[in-house]
């Protein structure tokens, strides 16, 4: 078996191979996308046996979603989503430093999927009608965080330029005809 700690940023990940007695095989800087992927199936192949099946790749990493991650389940490793608090606590419990750095988060990941993996999920891959129903859930959310934004704008400027006409207690627009509105102040110009 293969345990494999993954510490994630947005341009790179930091990994760790580690084998059942706790040896490092090897650590890498990979670059994301398909090309870091290659990388880290490579490093795999180079420490696993060759009658071993994928599902003797154990990789805990700090997400449970993103290309990355589906190419693993894809390609048959067992990952763990480890929470980035107990990989935190983990840390401190295991280490003197107590300092972070994404080398060190990468063996601390690939430590606890070594010896703690019994007190942690496996992420689940997800079918295609899945990925279809979160990738729409984020974007019906995105929506109706960007309107509610859009009104909290609008509000704050109502209550600006036409304070005499906007109260608390009167919340819609509807309210007051735009009409029969005063023409609005010039803020810092004492112009009313």
């Amino acid at each position: 078996m293969l345990f494999v700690g993954d510490d994630w940023a947005e341009a790179h990940h930091d990994i760790e191979v580690v084998d059942e007695q706790g040896r490092v095989r090897a650590r890498r800087r990979l670059p994301e996308g398909v090309a870091g992927v290659a990388v880290l199936h490579g490093l795999v192949a180079d420490y696993l046996g060759d009658v071993d099946e994928p599902e003797q790749v154990v990789v805990g990493i700090e997400t449970d979603r993103g290309p990355w991650v589906q190419a693993l389940i894809a390609a048959g490793y067992v990952v763990y989503a480890i929470n980035p608090l107990q990989v935190a606590r983990y840390r401190e419990r295991h280490g003197t430093a107590g300092a972070k750095s994404d080398p060190g988060d990468a063996h601390v990941l690939a430590e606890l999927v070594r010896l703690d993996r019994g007190h942690h999920r496996p992420v689940a891959g997800d079918s295609v009608v899945a990925e279809h129903v979160k990738v729409a859930a984020r974007a019906h959310q995105t929506m109706i965080w960007t309107r509610q934004r859009s009104v909290n704008t609008l509000r704050s400027m109502l209550r600006e330029f036409y304070p005499p006409r906007w109260s608390p207690s009167r919340t819609s627009l509807a309210a007051t005809p735009s009409r029969s509105w005063p023409p609005p102040r010039t803020p810092g110009l004492g112009v009313d």
